[in-house]
């Protein structure tokens, strides 16, 4: 069985993760979070890349890039470009495989601007409000839509 390649994608400040607003999005980094996601995938028979990055133009850059490619999945924190980016979201409606909308934290218990994700529409689904565990719980849901298809 060949092994299927899952892109997981973070947006701004994620990179900060562990040190920034620790009581809202957790203690642990992001690399913390990707080594846990890649253990987790190995017995799914999941091979994940994973890409972070601050600047919009650079994730853009990176959806285009794997258009072409044999993506079975995309797991995406999108940070704050979920509440501001249509260039985010037409370049992820250009996909055809299932994409996954995670935040660490529970937008909609937020600011009221962060209620809104441009990407909601357009995504297979979203997770709000799990911390790191939001990741896992996409990488489970993206490992059975492609064993359902």
């Amino acid at each position: 069985m060949a092994t299927k390649k899952i892109q997981v994608i973070n947006g701004p400040n994620l990179n900060m993760l562990g040190k920034r607003e620790p009581e809202i999005y957790g203690s642990l980094t992001l690399d913390q979070i990707n080594t846990d996601l890649e253990q987790q995938a190995i017995p799914l028979g999941l091979e994940l890349d994973f890409f972070q990055s601050n600047h919009e133009g650079a994730i853009l850059d990176k959806i285009h890039e794997i258009f072409n490619e044999n993506i079975a999945g995309i797991i995406i924190n999108p940070a704050a470009l979920t509440h501001t980016s249509v260039a985010l979201r037409d370049a992820l409606a250009l996909l055809s495989c299932p994409v996954v909308e995670i935040h660490l934290s529970n937008i909609y218990k937020r600011e009221d601007f962060r209620h809104k994700s441009m990407l909601a529409d357009i995504v297979t689904g979203q997770i709000s409000g799990f911390g790191h565990y939001g990741y896992k719980m996409a990488l489970n849901a993206i490992a059975n839509m492609i064993n359902e298809s």
